[in-house]
């Protein structure tokens, strides 16, 4: 599981920082990635906050003893756009990116808006659109804002004015890859990936450029190419040895969307790789290897992009097991020493420490139900699967967890202070098999939104009273246990804070933003923000006076479970807000009526099976993605059912076929033809009328 190639490596302890308004580190719990970073305590300047993406503020400002007093200093009304992004805030100023990449800065003691840059990206991005639904974040570094776009440029701002600084297409235009991750800016550097493995033959990297100047210094592929194209370095060579058959016709996938961190102690740059495209692994590479380096860790010299290590969690992967999801260093002392690790709960369930000097399994236990492995053979570092996980002879297998993941891009946090990590938790089961699906007749649909040789049943009936539900967990990465757990509303949770001030800041779907007493999860404040809270917050000072601020609406999350929220959320209704909090904030929000869908009227229709069920299919494999499981929609999309668009052909085919509003972020989906609009019209003409039919039924009496 884990592999070398030659290559120096340092492996200096870190030394414990303690800085102004900090709690000190303990011996045994140092933090990790600060180090040779001028980053002090009042400052949040990238996703993570630190290097080390421990999503964890020094301020003590706000602690457990008066956060009962914390309150709403300013909002700040957001445009119709997906929303869920972490914003970083820098001397004072707070960064904000919504939508396809729209960047603001804001004073923070006030909420006044200083600047704004819109980089225009949906009328670039074309098919692109189809998937990634906006940005995810943002960084600063030398005087300037890094970002990614839909369309796949690379961007900086002058942090200042606003300006442009230099601009670089990181991925081609036309290919389906998008960007949606944050950039993470280190030693002069800053780092790229991109998504899209699940739609295309897409064959994943991450490029490094020149902070500065843009330029670039380095490329890694994630997966071998076509090997009479030859291949690029040792690694490469390494990897093609783990595939079989002309997998590189399918791409392979191993896009790195999301997890990049950086080790300053070893010069490390860590890459969380994405799954296989397409899922299957039977179809991708003949159903043999371990398909490196997908759903894997690995480690680069961050100087030259040259491979140093890797970890594989899901050999042969199959299920979109990715492991993209947030990886945090520390220094933990385990087995009686000091021990360099990073630590990262992936989808598959399982909660990973590893020797981040050579990536070396020290443990792995499961953080949430799982019904694919036994566990993990602490020898080899490989799962002890179930035989049945892989579907085998057209049977169907209930996955725990789904491939919405046990934990998904919202990050978890590191407190250096309690030695814990606090996870937003998902249980929620798929089914698979791929019936009918074989090697040689299985190709790519055109359009659609996901495409992985598979059949998957997302919403998976009558699989338990846990299927479909959440929580806040804090996991402690010594021991492997749970140290405490805190339910949350539906299948999907926010993103995470911890802070010196034993605190623990999570948004949840029904519109809470809570605190949390860290070392015990006791509820201590809960602010009603009107509408989603998913996106990490985020604490800094100015003045001497710390804040938190956290963005509200449901954004890139959840987008295709409606059937499963347990609350109704509206795309143009909900409140998309930037929120800061202080002691003493006396400031409130205007207070909303809850949403329920209401089926748009339709006097002209008439039922018509065959073509609404031709219509479900396009439907499932275009527009669910974005609008929701049964037309039900989350938020991310507008609820068609409720539309007066569908009813109507001319405007239907002028908004889906001719792009007519591609600027709003709604592709073009330009190969649908005259019937299939009317297939699709007839399928969402029909949800409408068992909304309006479900909302006229006698309700029963109360009390029963």
């Amino acid at each position: 599981m884990a592999g070398s190639i030659g290559g120096r490596r340092r492996t200096l302890a870190l030394a414990c920082i303690v800085l102004a308004f900090a709690t000190s580190c303990s011996p045994q719990q140092r933090a990790a990635g600060d180090v040779g970073a001028s980053l002090g305590p009042n400052d949040w300047p990238g996703f993570g906050r630190t290097a080390g993406e421990q999503h964890f503020s020094p301020l003590t400002g706000i602690d457990d003893g008066n956060v009962g007093r914390l309150g709403l200093l300013w909002s700040l009304d957001l445009p119709t756009q997906n929303s869920v992004s972490s914003p970083i805030a820098v001397d004072g100023v707070l960064y904000v990116a919504t939508g396809y990449s729209v960047v603001r800065a804001i004073d923070a003691p006030t909420g006044r808006v200083i600047w704004e840059h819109d980089p225009k990206a949906p009328e670039r991005a074309g098919n692109k659109l189809r998937q990634g639904w906006g940005i995810r974040g943002l960084a600063y570094g030398y005087g300037m804002i890094f970002i990614g776009t839909h369309d796949g440029r690379l961007l900086a701002l002058d942090a200042k004015t606003g300006a442009l600084r230099w601009s670089t297409q990181t991925i081609p235009r036309d290919t389906p890859a998008f960007i949606s991750g944050p950039p993470r800016v280190f030693d002069g550097k800053v780092i790229i990936g991109f998504g899209g493995g699940d739609v295309s033959a897409v064959r994943g990297y991450v490029t490094a450029y020149d902070a500065k100047t843009g330029k670039q210094a380095w490329r890694f592929y994630t997966v071998p190419g076509n090997p009479a194209d030859g291949f690029e370095d040792e690694a490469q060579v390494m990897a093609a040895k783990t595939w079989s058959g002309d997998w590189w016709r399918y791409g392979g996938g191993g896009t790195v969307w999301n997890a990049m961190t950086f080790d300053p102690s070893t010069d490390t740059m860590i890459l969380g790789v994405g799954n296989g495209s397409p899922w299957n692994h039977k179809v991708r590479s003949e159903g043999k290897g371990d398909n490196l380096f997908l759903a894997s860790i690995v480690g680069l010299d961050a100087k030259t992009g040259a491979y140093k290590w890797h970890y594989q969690v899901n050999p042969g992967e199959s299920w979109d097991y990715n492991a993209s999801m947030d990886i945090q260093l520390a220094d933990l002392e385990i087995g009686g020493r000091q021990r360099q690790v990073l630590m990262t709960a992936p989808k598959n369930g399982f909660f990973y420490v590893i020797d981040r000097t050579d990536g070396k399994l020290i443990s792995a236990e499961p953080f949430v139900k799982i019904s694919w492995a036994s566990g993990i053979d602490r020898k080899t570092g490989r799962p002890i699967e179930n035989p049945a996980a892989r579907y085998p002879n057209g049977t169907t297998f209930t996955m725990w967890p789904g491939p919405v993941g046990a934990h998904t891009w919202l990050p978890s946090a590191f407190s250096p202070r309690t030695g814990l990590v606090y996870i937003p938790a998902i249980e929620m089961a798929t089914s698979y098999n791929d019936v009918g699906i074989t090697r040689e007749n299985w190709v790519r649909v055109p359009g659609s939104a996901v495409d992985g040789a598979a059949n998957p049943d997302f919403v998976v009936k009558d699989a338990g009273p846990t299927n479909a539900t959440s929580s806040l967990i804090a996991w402690n990465p010594v021991t492997q246990k749970q140290a405490w757990k805190v339910p949350t509303p539906g299948p999907w949770n926010g993103g995470v804070m911890a802070t010196a001030g034993n605190l623990v800041f999570q948004g949840r779907i029904d519109g809470r933003f809570n605190a949390y007493a860290a070392n015990d999860g006791k509820l201590l404040w809960s602010f009603a923000a009107q509408a989603p809270v998913t996106a990490p917050p985020i604490s800094y000072a100015v003045n001497g006076r710390q804040y938190v601020t956290v963005l509200t609406g449901m954004g890139t999350s959840g987008a295709a479970f409606g059937p499963l929220l347990p609350v109704s959320i509206d795309y143009r209704t909900q409140a998309r807000r930037v929120l800061t909090f202080a002691i003493g904030g006396k400031a409130t929000l205007p207070v909303s009526a809850p949403y329920h869908a209401v089926a748009a009227e339709d006097p002209g229709y008439a039922p018509e099976p065959a073509l609404a069920g031709t219509g479900a299919i396009i439907y499932a494999r275009r527009c669910a993605v974005c609008h929701g499981v049964n037309a039900i929609a989350a938020g991310q999309a507008p609820d068609l059912r409720a539309s007066p668009v569908p009813p109507a052909a001319e405007a239907f085919a002028a908004i889906v076929q001719g792009g007519a509003l591609v600027e709003n972020g709604m592709p073009r989906f330009q190969e649908l033809g005259p019937s299939d609009l009317s297939a699709l019209r007839a399928y969402i003409r029909g949800e409408a009328v068992t909304l309006r039919a479900t909302a006229m039924a006698p309700k029963p009496p109360a009390g029963k």
